[in-house]
């Protein structure tokens, strides 16, 4: 399993914006159902940072790409964010599903 974390903190007056693209690209998310695919989006207690993560089974490439709300996320992101938040891999140590 790959994991990916995206973390990136915005100004209070995006955050409605954020939130709103957040939960179109989940319900994008949804509608595909692409296999061996978990993502999530967390808001931490300080109401501006957020954090991204993604979850992909062995030998499974990244199907948001091919998600046109996914892009549309990631394309308004930039306007979003005072600097470019990139992906962080990360390795998982432990973990219950």
């Amino acid at each position: 399993m790959s994991v990916q974390i995206v973390r990136f903190t915005t100004s209070a007056t995006d955050v409605p914006a954020v939130e709103a693209a957040i939960e179109t690209m989940v319900a994008a998310i949804h509608r595909e159902r692409p296999p061996g695919t978990r993502f999530s989006s967390w808001k931490l207690a300080d109401g501006v940072t957020f954090l991204n993560v993604l979850e992909l089974e062995d030998g499974v490439d990244n199907p948001l790409l091919g998600i046109p709300e996914c892009r549309a996320y990631q394309k308004e992101l930039a306007r979003w964010v005072a600097e470019p938040p990139r992906p962080q891999p990360v390795t998982v140590v432990g973990a219950y599903a």
